[in-house]
């Protein structure tokens, strides 16, 4: 399979693209580098962070919001950050409700994030954008991200014994206090099963490999290789279509690596890529090069871009050529000058004693 992701940028219809993986793997990078490529062929993208721990304003040198913002620069691209909680500022400062809301959101982990997810999909459903890329939270958040449509089904049912256990309390609450009844249980009821019908509707377009794809991003080393197999597994189970593996941080032998832990690093590399290869022929496998700087900024992901679109081809010069030896010797002569000013500092100390 091909080694990039143009089959991702040339699949015409493609309306989701989720990345996700494990956390610290450069999943903000990829997505932001994702989003920047596709704004070339598409006519709008936006980017949506529903990672509680957003790194898409620090990935851009850009503050977003819960709002699409355009990305500096750009024309086409926007950015926002979805806090995965439920709004509660918009709800009265009433006791019963917050009781009411509060027993709800412990009696079913993720409900927040469910309620939270679908206002931000009806939200996205009225804006007109040619493709949205999702920028997850680490794999375990993003699995539950996938289980939200069965988590409101979960929520509705609560909803319903809650209101026979309360027996019409806070709807008498909020009568009581001059609320309007937009924040009655009934509204809210009605208000969960429309949120339900919405990301029923989205679930459908998930699971078609037309509209929707799953790239997922690791880097060579088992936790790593072990969590992108479960992601997939889980995938499959989902029916939610992954066909493209970005395997990021990777080192390359390039010129004369004179370290011992970086041979070491790239022996170990090499064995969990081959792991990569073998497990997943099938997929279009991307290899990414660990860079001694921070991607920041979008010039940066611009430039980093290029590395997604062609294989990373490490720099090597020809053994035994005049090139190498002149390498070589200024390599050596800079470490022979290092190991002489810690001797030099070594002898003064022992000096001083």
């Amino acid at each position: 399979m091909e080694s990039s992701v143009r089959n991702i940028l040339e699949q015409e219809e493609l309306k989701w693209v989720f990345v996700g993986g494990k956390g610290g793997v450069g999943k903000t990078t990829c997505s932001s580098v994702l989003s920047i490529l596709l704004s070339r062929v598409r006519s709008s993208v936006l980017i949506i962070s529903t990672d509680p721990a957003h790194n898409l304003s620090d990935a851009f040198q850009q503050r977003f919001t819960k709002s699409p913002t355009l990305v500096h620069g750009f024309s086409n691209l926007y950015a926002m950050e979805v806090d995965p909680n439920v709004e509660k500022d918009e709800l009265p400062n009433v006791e019963g409700m917050d009781s009411f809301i509060s027993e709800l959101t412990n009696a079913i982990p993720g409900i927040d994030e469910a309620m939270s997810f679908a206002e931000m999909l009806k939200l996205v459903q009225t804006m007109d954008y040619s493709v949205i890329v999702f920028d997850t939270a680490p794999t375990g958040h993003t699995l539950r991200l996938l289980q939200f449509p069965s988590t409101l089904e979960k929520g509705l049912a609560k909803m319903m014994s809650l209101k026979n256990k309360f027996g019409g309390l806070i709807n008498q609450v909020t009568r009581m206090f001059g609320v309007d009844e937009e924040f009655g249980e009934d509204a809210i009821l009605g208000k969960l099963e429309g949120m339900k019908d919405v990301i029923e509707q989205v679930n459908r377009q998930f699971r078609n490999p037309d509209l929707t794809t799953f790239v997922c991003v690791c880097i060579p080393e088992f936790l790593s290789l072990y969590e992108t197999e479960r992601l997939v597994q889980e995938l499959a189970k989902f029916e939610i279509d992954t066909h493209n593996i970005i395997i990021n941080q990777v080192l390359f032998d390039e010129e004369d690596v004179e370290s011992k832990l970086l041979k070491a690093r790239m022996k170990m590399q090499k064995k969990y890529l081959d792991q990569f290869y073998m497990l997943y022929e099938d997929f279009n496998i991307t290899l990414l090069p660990l860079l001694p700087e921070e991607v920041c900024g979008v010039e940066a992901l611009k430039k980093f871009s290029a590395h997604v679109l062609t294989p990373y081809q490490p720099s090597t010069t020809p053994k035994g050529t005049v090139e190498e030896l002149v390498k070589r010797i200024s390599t050596l002569r800079l470490q022979l000058k290092e190991a002489e000013t810690e001797l030099e500092r070594l002898r003064k100390g022992k000096d001083k004693i």
